[in-house]
């Protein structure tokens, strides 16, 4: 061929492939359709995730609340005994009477040691098999 024939040629184009085309272009729909149902799966979970979340949180809301009622029934009735302690003639009296319990239980205790002594005398020269 002579340098002039190149010139009259019509120029060479690059075969291009139909098939590729349509795959590739159908790779990047898939891989679109992929991304949007990801993302669509990502939002729901995370919005089921928010819902535990804000349940578990209510849930201990009300457990406070009951359990602080609770306590603050409990403290009240604590103020009230201690109030009810602090009361110094219940004490005295209550105190009068430990004193007179105590001295009975000394006169008996001190019966109960002169008994055991004089059985135990006793019981020392009584024969035994």
């Amino acid at each position: 061929m002579s340098p002039a024939s190149y010139l009259a040629a019509p120029p060479r184009v690059a075969k291009v492939d139909c098939s590729t085309l349509v795959t590739i272009r159908s790779m990047a729909d898939g891989a679109l359709y992929a991304a949007v149902i990801l993302a669509v799966l990502s939002a729901i979970s995370a919005l089921a995730y928010a819902i535990t979340q804000v349940l578990h949180a209510w849930r201990a809301v009300k457990s406070l609340r009951r359990n602080a009622l609770r306590e603050v029934d409990r403290l009240v009735e604590l103020a009230d005994k201690a109030e009810h302690a602090a009361d110094s003639t219940l004490l005295q009296t209550k105190l009068a009477r430990l004193r007179v319990t105590l001295a009975r239980f000394a006169v008996l205790r001190q019966a109960l040691d002169e008994v055991s002594g004089t059985v135990g005398r006793a019981t020392a020269v009584y024969p035994r098999k």
